[in-house]
């Protein structure tokens, strides 16, 4: 008797009997609905550049930074940390980051 791997045996054997299994869906696949398929668009897409920090700001009320970016605060005020955390945002608009603290038009 000659040994097989385990896959090769079950494959020889589902075909021979004329089983087939559905093919399930593979990750990075087509989506298969148009409101499938827009979202992974604009996910895929070029990160927004803003004009200026009020224009950023109507759409990141408290900002948007980098992972891992912490506010830079002096004195009693506390750090903002509700900003919206997109580093490929952050980076495209990274000139409105005025103290270089990777968050871009911070904002209570």
């Amino acid at each position: 008797m000659v040994r097989r791997p385990l896959a090769a045996a079950l494959t020889t054997a589902l075909l021979g009997s004329g089983l087939f299994l559905a093919a399930a869906p593979v990750a990075g696949a087509a989506p298969a609905t148009p409101a499938a398929a827009a979202s992974v668009a604009q996910a895929l897409a070029t990160p927004r550049v803003f004009k200026n920090c009020t224009e950023l700001n109507k759409v990141y009320k408290h900002g948007v930074g980098r992972k891992g970016a912490r506010d830079k605060v002096t004195g009693k005020s506390k750090p903002v940390t509700t900003f919206k955390v997109d580093t490929a945002t952050y980076n495209a608009n990274k000139k409105s980051d005025g103290d270089k603290d990777g968050i871009a038009c911070e904002k209570r």
